[in-house]
């Protein structure tokens, strides 16, 4: 278990995940925060929803979400924050991250 000093989402954020959930038929399932190789700065975000935690998943409850992130990722998320912004330009799911020491410009991807 961990918590959200690893990372949290916003209100918005926790809304809006959790309506995924309840929409995929998943009301116990989590979101899975990865970072992976890629994107034009060398590394980027990997979110996807799933059933349940896997067995070395960091859990985070935040804003009546499970979180979960792998052991490799945290290394790359602690301190961020989620959220979440409805708009029609620029809308959709933005992190907040203080490790990022560089990011492209689209906003995908991150140098840490």
């Amino acid at each position: 278990m961990g918590d959200e000093r690893l990372i949290r989402l916003t209100e918005s954020a926790g809304r809006k995940v959790g309506g995924l959930l309840q929409r995929q038929g998943r009301p116990q399932g989590v979101l899975r925060v990865a970072v992976v190789g890629g994107g034009c700065s060398g590394l980027q975000y990997k979110m996807d929803l799933q059933d349940a935690p896997q067995n070395r998943d960091i859990v985070v409850d935040s804003s009546g979400v499970r979180i979960v992130v792998d052991p490799k990722s945290a290394l790359y998320v602690t301190g961020s924050e989620l959220d979440y912004v409805d708009a029609l330009t620029e809308g959709g799911f933005k992190v907040k991250n203080p490790n990022a020491a560089t990011s492209c410009s689209c906003g995908e991807s991150f140098s840490a």
